[in-house]
Parts: structure tokens; C-alpha cells; sequence
């Protein structure tokens, strides 16, 4: 478990598209919301910082809501059936892992946050960052847990 860690991360500005339904269909839905969201990145034209996807999501046992992004500028427009919003600064852990071995990430980083005494905030989102590239077989992803301030350690 070395690759867990507490990161603080700054406020981010996202542009995406959004899926919810039936937990139990994530897998299968979030890769098709990324793949239709990775087809319209030209409809944002210049004002996409990256090409890291962010995915935030928000659950529980029965729904969830799960956002294929890119951090933009404040833009005036918004592409049709795009939304923009901000997912404000926090404390998370985060886990380091590969697109194709995810659930393994979500292990590692649950064990982590047990031994070290963090809960997961219920009220932030869940952030899967996605480092595309093309050329890989196996992308990295960073997944961050979003953590409860009263549960961070005191420096």
C-alpha cells in the first residue's frame, strides 16, 4: 500500500457530462459516458486545461451519479447537455492504479484509510482522475477518497 497517500487538492473547475442510474450498470456507463465525452472535447474548444478526464461520482447501495470532465475555465457557454460546476478543495486519500485494475484500487485504498483511522466524507464527491493516453494499454488513474476534516490528522 505504498502508493496511498493524504493529498490536498484546489478547487477544480469541470465541464462534463453526467450519467445516473442503477449502481449495479456503473462499470459499463461510466466507460460510455467517457467515450461520448471524449467525442465532443472539440465542442469545448480552446478552454480545456488537460486532457485528464475527471470523474466524480456520489452514491449509495441503489443509484449513482457519474461525471466524465475536463477542468476548464469559467466558460459563458456551455455546450448543450454539458454542465459546468466546481467541486471545491479537499482533503483526500488517493490511490494510484490503472484503468483495468480499479477495483484493486478501491481495496488498497480502503484498507489504507482503515489503518490509518480516515472515514470517506459522504457528503463530497469520489474523484477517478483518468490520464488518457492513446498509446497505452493500461492508462494510470488516480482515485480520491474524499476524507472527513475531523479525522485528519493534526499537524
Amino acid at each position: 500500500m505504498d502508493n496511498c497517500t493524504l493529498v490536498n487538492k484546489p478547487s477544480l473547475n469541470l465541464t462534463g457530462l453526467s450519467y445516473s442510474g442503477p449502481y449495479s450498470t456503473l462499470p459499463e456507463q461510466a466507460i460510455r459516458l467517457q467515450s461520448e465525452f471524449l467525442a465532443r472535447k472539440h465542442e469545448l474548444n480552446n478552454d480545456v486545461k488537460s486532457s485528464i478526464v475527471y470523474s466524480p461520482f456520489h452514491g449509495n447501495e441503489v443509484f449513482a451519479t457519474y461525471w466524465a470532465c475536463f477542468e476548464t475555465a469559467h466558460l459563458e457557454e456551455v455546450p448543450e447537455g454539458m454542465v459546468q460546476f466546481t467541486v471545491p478543495e479537499h482533503a483526500y486519500a488517493m490511490v494510484t492504479c490503472t484503468n483495468e485494475r480499479m477495483g484493486e484500487g478501491y481495496e488498497q485504498i480502503a484498507a489504507w484509510m482503515a489503518e490509518h483511522k480516515l472515514q470517506k466524507d459522504d457528503n463530497a464527491v469520489t474523484i477517478e482522475v483518468f490520464y488518457i493516453d492513446e498509446h497505452l494499454e493500461e492508462e494510470p488513474v488516480d482515485i480520491l477518497i474524499p476524507i472527513k476534516e475531523a479525522a485528519l490528522p493534526r499537524t
